[in-house]
């Protein structure tokens, strides 16, 4: 255990990621096109750091995926931006999130919407998001360890539905708890040839919108790939 240390290393050591984060954001996310100003602010807000690994920690600012732990990474920072502000939110809605990783993304979510519901298969990285969650005193997130792609349904209509993982084709559970004017963003297609997908509840219906290339680890699941061979 390390002895903790002073309050002025604390709060210099503070400021300091606060700068990171800041530069981080302007140079990785707004300048990739995000200009949503409560996405961008609720980025400046959180700690990446805490999110990653003690060994990985000194580049949680810079513009790359990094590892996580159990073969996951926690997404660049511009895909978690772009991602989010795809689904136009104004700070009223109940989020449903599959794919908690540690919870980066649950927690910038938490900051911009009024309930979110992570749901992470991988227990090892769902205790360290519960962790975090506890220690960021983030009152409007709860996190579940189960196969994602079933969704939550006891806490069903979500009006936006966001997927950290890509799949071979839509999960039909996550479309069935998307409320009428719902939205859900996921990347589908396999390891090499994934289109990041908007997804709009019309009436009795389903429009889909291309947004662009992405490249997440896949979605395993009953409603996802088998494992990760087939996603190859």
């Amino acid at each position: 255990m390390q002895p903790a240390k002073p309050d002025a290393a604390t709060a210099a050591e503070n400021r300091d990621y606060a700068q990171q984060r800041a530069l981080m954001v302007e140079r990785y996310v707004a300048a990739r096109g995000v200009k949503d100003p409560r996405v961008l602010e609720a980025m400046r807000q959180t700690p990446r750091h805490l999110f990653v690994p003690q060994v990985v920690r000194a580049k949680s600012y810079g513009e790359s995926a990094l590892p996580i732990g159990a073969g996951q990474t926690i997404s660049q920072p511009w895909i978690v931006g772009r991602m989010i502000e795809l689904l136009e939110l104004n700070g009223s809605e109940k989020v449903l999130e599959v794919g908690t990783g540690t919870g980066y993304q649950a927690c910038v979510l938490s900051k911009v919407a009024a309930r979110v519901f992570s749901i992470e298969r991988i227990n090892e990285l769902a205790l360290r998001a519960v962790e975090l969650v506890r220690e960021l005193k983030l009152h409007n997130v709860s996190v579940k360890v189960f196969d994602g792609t079933y969704g939550w349904s006891d806490q069903a209509p979500f009006d936006r539905i966001i997927v950290a993982a890509t799949a071979p084709e839509l999960p039909e559970p996550l479309v069935q708890q998307l409320g009428r004017g719902g939205t859900l963003v996921i990347p589908l297609g396999r390891s090499d040839d994934q289109r990041l997908a908007r997804v709009r509840r019309v009436g009795t219906g389903i429009q889909i919108e291309d947004c662009g290339p992405a490249s997440f680890v896949p979605l395993i699941g009953r409603f996802g790939w088998k494992d990760e061979e087939k996603a190859k």
